[in-house]
């Protein structure tokens, strides 16, 4: 289906709840629902799709494994089931991630929805790593495959979409069964708009975060399109705090100077920020890649409540004080 005839049926669906504003907690009840009826505390699950697919508000973003030795990764990943997780998401560009979850996932593969990108642009490209990562993975199918790392409109979207290009792989994919649904990740406004407009994406990973949204005005256009056309919203860089004041700041920090933004490694601040874009309409949320501030997200989204309006002042002070929000950014995550 063409995305332009999409929008055409979208637009009789009614009006788009306005998303400048705070998720009402009454409305949190379409989005969110227990994760376990056993004794054992589990995450949340909300909807992916219309499908009935339920996942868990934190999903685990494989970039954080390729820090870690195999029997660590593994620890992680059943860790991470344990407490309700079934949401993972991996890359070809996440170093050694495919090789290390595949064996970790393995046990648990048939109860989980896996996630994985290709960041080529062409047919033969994106096909040769799809297969290749089917293989490091351990699966003979994903459960969503997707675009990664949108940009550039010409470089990347014009690309991906053109004759040769990533888009017909992902389609041949999906027909034969090795993919079940389609999405894309994007670190600019105009790339998330585009792709959105020239087909029917099942699913969106952005960076709805609280600094860049309430700041920068970065993102509320972008959920507003996807709620608009019933994609699937997923948040990337929930739990960060800014980019780095300079080069000098990031190497005199010992924790967490390997990143190249700085994360909400306070308590409180990192709870809001998390809990800001738990709040929006969004299905999940993906944490950093560090293994630390993985397992602080867990435990937050454990818990988690919608903001209160006294919260919700918190975070917008907080915003305010960020002078260098991470978005609006092109660097590679």
């Amino acid at each position: 289906m063409e995305r332009r005839d999409f929008l055409k049926a979208a637009a009789v669906s009614g009006a788009v709840t306005v998303l400048d504003r705070f998720l009402p907690t009454a409305a949190m009840a379409e989005y969110q629902q227990a994760a376990s009826s056993s004794n054992a505390p589990s995450l949340l699950k909300r909807a992916y799709g219309k499908g009935g697919i339920q996942l868990s508000i934190i999903g685990l973003a494989g970039l954080m494994l390729r820090h870690l030795e195999q029997n660590a990764a593994n620890r992680v990943v059943a860790d991470s089931f344990e407490r309700g997780v079934n949401y993972y998401d991996v890359a070809p560009a996440y170093g050694d991630a495919e090789i290390k979850l595949g064996p970790a996932l393995e046990p648990y593969r048939k109860k989980v929805f896996l996630a994985c990108k290709t960041q080529k642009r062409t047919r033969e490209g994106a096909e040769a790593e799809l297969k290749r990562s089917l293989e490091r993975l351990k699966t003979d199918y994903f459960d969503l495959y997707q675009l990664h790392f949108l940009v550039d409109l010409k470089k990347d979207v014009e690309v991906a979409f053109s004759k040769g290009g990533a888009m017909e792989a992902l389609l041949e994919a999906k027909k034969e069964g090795r993919v079940r649904h389609l999405g894309f990740s994007a670190h600019t406004v105009e790339a998330a708009l585009a792709a959105m407009e020239r087909f029917e994406f099942d699913s969106i990973v952005f960076p709805f975060n609280f600094a860049s949204y309430l700041k920068a005005n970065f993102g509320p256009q972008v959920m507003k399109k996807a709620q608009e056309l019933g994609v699937t919203r997923v948040a990337m860089k929930a739990c960060i705090r800014s980019k780095w004041a300079s080069e000098e700041e990031r190497k005199k920090d010992s924790k967490y100077g390997y990143l190249w933004y700085q994360p909400l490694s306070n308590p409180r601040e990192a709870e809001l920020g998390l809990r800001f874009s738990l709040s929006q309409p969004i299905m999940a949320a993906l944490p950093p890649q560090d293994e630390g501030l993985y397992r602080q997200a867990v435990d937050i989204a454990m818990r988690f409540k919608p903001l209160t309006p006294q919260e919700e002042g918190e975070v917008k002070a907080m915003a305010v004080k960020i002078e260098n929000p991470l978005f609006p950014e092109t660097r590679k995550a």
